[in-house]
């Protein structure tokens, strides 16, 4: 009985280890993509302020045409931000099913931990 119960909690003790990195994964992958989000929106604001000051020194007579660059820049920007935001919920996604798929990993090692010590016990 013992040695079932040495094994049991070994088995359980290393599925709990595989979850808990797992999580911090997913943690980790989940904080670098809002970090990239965050960092893509903030140079696209960076490149809308670049240009609206450019086209107040250029005054008038290039403004519409500075004007015309600042959309596309803002567009470009949106479209970044698009993207990240696509990125990070891809990363979340792929954390989530990387954490699934350690815990059910880890499901198998404790039902294996648990059958090998039943048949030691036997």
């Amino acid at each position: 009985m013992k040695k079932f119960t040495t094994s049991f909690v070994i088995a359980a003790a290393l599925g709990l280890a595989a979850c808990s990195g797992a999580d911090n994964a997913a943690d980790t992958a989940e904080a670098g993509a809002e970090e990239a989000v965050m960092d893509t929106e903030a140079a696209a604001d960076e490149a809308m302020d670049s240009a609206e000051g450019a086209a107040d020194a250029m005054g008038e007579a290039t403004a519409d045409a500075t004007g015309e660059a600042t959309e596309a820049a803002a567009d470009a920007a949106d479209s970044a931000a698009t993207a990240a935001d696509a990125a990070a919920n891809a990363a979340k996604s792929a954390a989530g099913d990387a954490k699934e798929a350690v815990k059910a990993e880890a499901g198998k090692m404790i039902d294996k931990g648990a059958a090998a010590a039943k048949k030691a016990v036997e």
